[in-house]
Order: C-alpha cells, then structure tokens, then sequence
C-alpha cells in the first residue's frame, strides 16, 4: 500500500485521465459536469456553495466532515492541475508529460519520517518590481521606509495592499487566543510563506489543522461577507487567508520540510 495519498483539484472534467495516469485521486470543483470517477464538494456536509470565495477549502471542509475517517494512508497530500509538488527542481520552461510524472512525489521517502510536514518552498513578498511601487503610490508614501529596508515588506504589508487595508488585522482579531498574537508576528515579522494552500501532511496533523482554520474562517465571514466582495484580492479573501495561515500553522506545530512547486497546466498535454 502506498503511503501517501494526493488529491489533485482541477476545474475541468477533460483533465481525468492525466490525473488518474499519476496515481493521484482526481477532485472536481466548480460548475462544470464531472462524472462520478471524481470526488467532489457537494455531497453530504458541505460548503460547495462558497467555492468562490473559499476556492479549493470548499474541498478541504467536505474532506474533513465526510471524509477524513477513511482515509487508510499515514500521509495525504494536495495540489492542483497546474502546480504540482516535485521531488527536486526541473529547470526545463517546457517539460515534457514523462518527465513532469517520473519528478512527481508520489510516495514519501522513509527518510522523511522525521518530519511531519512537506510544503512547497517560500515565496517572497520582499521583492518588488517598479510597477508595484508605481499601483501602490499612496501606501508607499505613507510607508516610505518599504523602499529602503526589505524587512519593512512584510507578509502583512503585502496582505494589505493586494486583500485590503487592515483586512488581515480584522482577521486575526477573530483568532483564538491560542494562536491570535503568534500568528499576528509571523505576518508582521516575516517576508516570505510556503503558498499555494498546497501541503503534504501525516493524516494526524490534518483534522486538528481543519478544527483551527474552519471556525476561524467562519468568523470572518461575519466581517468580510459574499456580496460586497468585488475584484480577485478581494473575492477570494478566505482562500488567502487560509494561505498565509497554512504556512504559520504548520511551521509552529510540526516539523516541515519544503519542497519544489512546479507551475505546470496539465491542460498543455491535451493532445496526449
């Protein structure tokens, strides 16, 4: 029996025979028409309904409240049709099917029983470009010092220009006590988070990871609402709330290793 089992989310029922042909357990989210050989997120307890807000933990909530249980595997893992977990860096722009499925983490090698956590490597918030500087004017004259030290960059910071100003503070307000001030230094302090809501975890990490991050996320909703949200950063505010507390909260409860993303659509392959 393997000992990882990877669920791969995809928006596009023509993506099921390249999933399957990785071993991995193809997820269907969305509105399009998938057939019964994908597990989707709107049967039994579910919030399918909020898939465009909450994107790919629409998934994640049916798993932990249909699923969890049966799941016979000491890891599970997630990514998605066009980021994908590899053992070791690829650099090759164009890869080919084979050589993107031979790099594919498949199983998790016994010398990584020391660690209870895989996630993909940081991704810096420090590293601005002109055109950044340019669309954010007004924040960056009012937080002159982001210019001359990348330490003022923060995670934070970042949050507040792309997903609201003062957005992730409101958010963590809402945190238990437990987590709300170390969670608020790791997005004040650090310049960099393992993105993507894409992990590899030992199943016993997972169900107490979904008892911290769902209520939290339902506060928010007293805040953030559905209706009101408008533009990208915005109507996806959970799913990218979720992604910068994936990376505090593994890091402060298991021991992580990260490994490479490659950014690969699977949709590329479509005349294999």
């Amino acid at each position: 029996m393997k000992n990882l089992k990877m669920f791969c989310l995809s928006l596009n029922p023509n993506h099921l025979q390249l999933i399957k042909r990785f071993n991995y357990i193809p997820v269907g989210l969305g509105e399009a028409d998938f057939t019964d050989e994908w597990m989707q997120d709107k049967t039994g307890n579910n919030i399918a309904n909020k898939n465009k807000n909450y994107g790919e933990y629409t998934f994640h909530y049916w798993l932990w409240k249909n699923y969890l249980d049966q799941i016979n595997s000491d890891w599970v893992g997630f990514c998605q049709y066009r980021k994908f977990f590899l053992q070791k860096h690829v650099d090759q722009k164009d890869i080919s099917l084979n050589l993107l499925e031979q790099n594919l983490i498949k199983t998790v090698p016994s010398n990584l029983d020391i660690y209870e956590c895989i996630l993909g490597e940081k991704s810096p918030v420090d590293n601005y470009k002109f055109k950044f500087f340019k669309k954010n004017f007004l924040k960056i004259a009012l937080s002159p010092s982001v210019i001359f030290f990348k330490s003022k960059r923060s995670i934070k910071f970042h949050f507040d220009v792309f997903h609201g100003e003062g957005n992730l503070d409101l958010a963590i307000d809402l945190l238990e006590e437990e987590n709300r001030d170390t969670f608020r230094e790791f997005v004040n302090s650090k310049t960099s988070f393992n993105p993507h809501n894409m992990f590899i975890c030992k199943k016993k990490y997972l169900k107490s990871y979904y008892e911290s991050v769902f209520p939290w996320l339902k506060k928010c909703e007293n805040i953030f609402g559905f209706e009101e949200l408008k533009g990208y950063g915005m109507k996806r505010i959970y799913g990218f709330l979720a992604e910068r507390y994936l990376s505090y909260w593994f890091q402060k409860n298991s021991n992580v290793i990260e490994y490479p993303i490659l950014f690969k659509d699977i949709s590329d392959y479509k005349d294999l």
